[in-house]
């Protein structure tokens, strides 16, 4: 019997497109190997990606019991969150707009109990 483990974080400073890349990366590989994987990539967008990997490989080990080798992940979700605008002055007077975009991250992860 498959338990899936759950963690999401809000609000990120990082644009979707940006952690969709390094997500896409992690996606099909285990949680250890994906964790190693975001550990040494020099993309900034791994560090809060990784961050919510580790939070839901403890949610299912602490909250649901679940064997940490034996886990997968399920699902990655990178959604876009609101987008703060800003302008920035240019001649003659005149403001460009600058949109900085935030991120939602959703990861599912799946495993095994303990016991059986």
């Amino acid at each position: 019997m498959t338990i899936a483990a759950i963690a999401q974080a809000t609000n990120i400073r990082t644009s979707p497109r940006k952690l969709r890349l390094v997500a896409d990366l992690v996606r099909p590989l285990g949680v250890d190997a994906a964790l190693l994987t975001l550990k040494n990539l020099s993309k900034r967008a791994a560090l809060p990606l990784a961050k919510v990997l580790r939070q839901a490989q403890a949610n299912a080990v602490n909250n649901l019991n679940l064997a940490k080798d034996k886990l997968k992940i399920k699902t990655i979700e990178i959604n876009a969150g609101p987008i703060m605008k800003r302008g920035r002055a240019v001649s003659k007077g005149r403001s460009h707009s600058i949109k900085k975009r935030t991120s939602h991250i959703k990861i599912v992860l799946e495993g095994s109990a303990k016991g059986g």
